[in-house]
């Protein structure tokens, strides 16, 4: 009897291994680690990490894939994949191309931030540089995907950061442009080197915010030595030795509608129109964490039957800071801003804008815009 209790006992017990390790093997092959999106335009999941692997299928940006294992081969980090096609194809696809739902979701959050906040300005990459989590460079692990030269974004907010001590800027563009090396340049190289002001101590970031086609992390920062503003060409022009960082339109443009092209260039193209523009000069000192975002307003009006633009307003020098946001409809909408005060605190400054009896813009202070318009109206 104890023989016959001791057979049987060894026969579960080999039941339960062989079922055990029946089901370690199914977790294996089935479990799914993680999903995964798409960053790279296009990429190609294959049969194994070899370099003479057969291509599977071809995902693209934005595609989710369910992440089931990792190796690293020769330096290289490869994922394990089932793609959301139509035969759930499963293979290899190179780690590089495919950002973890967990950190896009962080990207997300990132943009959630920020939601409630109109587009202060845009700008395209002079180079391409990595979009990162956090405005610093120092580490890697905050880079969310490398974006190509070119590229084109909305800018949401900056902000100066310290420069890491004996760090080297990673992401600087300091290949000359196209067309620019010329004759003695080699000595031209020396006579601005000896011109060379000492660095700054603090380097500029953009928060910026990203369209789906361009990117399907929808936020980040971007390094600002790799950033150029798309000022339109509708403004460019009437800059007087003052920078634009801020912009937005104050009338309708036509050319803005669905059916507009939506590329990196559209921005230069719209129509003529009335602006409230954002200025900033040059900084005499060091540029600190503190430093205001901008130190003057602009009113660009337009008139559209002499089809000419003129000033509408010109503030005085101010401590401005984002956001700048435009409210209403038709000709009468105000705009405001931060400002510091007096007692040292920002405070909201809004501005009604109007047209006089010739149909020319006016602009004043919220408090000030019922005196303003009834002196315009005088018979």
């Amino acid at each position: 009897m104890d023989f016959e209790r001791k057979t049987n006992y060894l026969k579960i017990l080999f039941i339960c291994a062989i079922a055990g390790i029946l089901a370690g093997c199914s977790t294996l092959a089935g479990k799914i680690n993680n999903t995964g999106v798409v960053i790279a335009r296009r990429a190609q999941v294959r049969s194994s990490t070899a370099v003479v692997a057969a291509d599977l299928v071809e995902v693209n940006r934005g595609d989710v894939l369910d992440i089931m294992d990792s190796e690293t081969v020769e330096n290289e980090k490869w994922l394990f994949v089932r793609a959301h096609d139509i035969e759930n194809t499963e293979g290899w696809v190179e780690a590089r191309n495919v950002m973890p739902q967990e950190v896009l979701d962080k990207a997300r959050k990132l943009a959630e931030e920020d939601k409630d906040i109109p587009p202060q300005a845009t700008g395209q990459l002079r180079a391409g540089s990595n979009l990162r989590l956090s405005p610093e460079y120092s580490n890697s692990e905050n880079i969310l995907m490398k974006l190509e030269s070119g590229s084109s974004f909305e800018i949401v907010g900056w902000k100066r950061v310290p420069k890491p001590k004996g760090a080297e800027t990673k992401e600087s563009d300091d290949a000359p442009k196209a067309g620019s090396v010329q004759q003695n340049s080699g000595r031209r190289a020396k006579d601005a080197d000896a011109e060379k002001e000492p660095e700054e101590a603090y380097e500029l970031w953009y928060k910026v915010r990203l369209a789906p086609s361009v990117s399907p992390v929808p936020a980040g920062w971007v390094y600002g030595k790799q950033v150029e503003l798309s000022v339109p060409s509708d403004i460019i022009f009437y800059r007087t030795g003052r920078e634009f960082v801020a912009w937005r339109r104050l009338d309708d443009d036509p050319s803005a509608s669905d059916n507009a092209p939506k590329d990196k260039d559209a921005a230069k193209e719209e129509k003529p129109g009335s602006w409230v523009i954002l200025e900033k000069g040059s900084s005499s000192g060091g540029r600190g964490p503190d430093e205001p975002d901008f130190d003057r307003i602009y009113v660009l009006g337009y008139d559209k039957y002499r089809q000419e633009h003129y000033t509408a307003y010109r503030s005085p020098d101010v401590k401005g800071f984002f956001p700048l946001r435009v409210e209403g409809q038709g000709d009468n909408k105000t705009f405001s801003v931060k400002v510091l005060g007096d007692d040292g605190q920002n405070k909201e400054a809004k501005y009604s804008l109007y047209k006089d009896d010739r149909g020319i813009l006016k602009v004043s202070s919220q408090g000030e815009a019922t005196k303003d318009r009834k002196k315009d109206k005088k018979p």
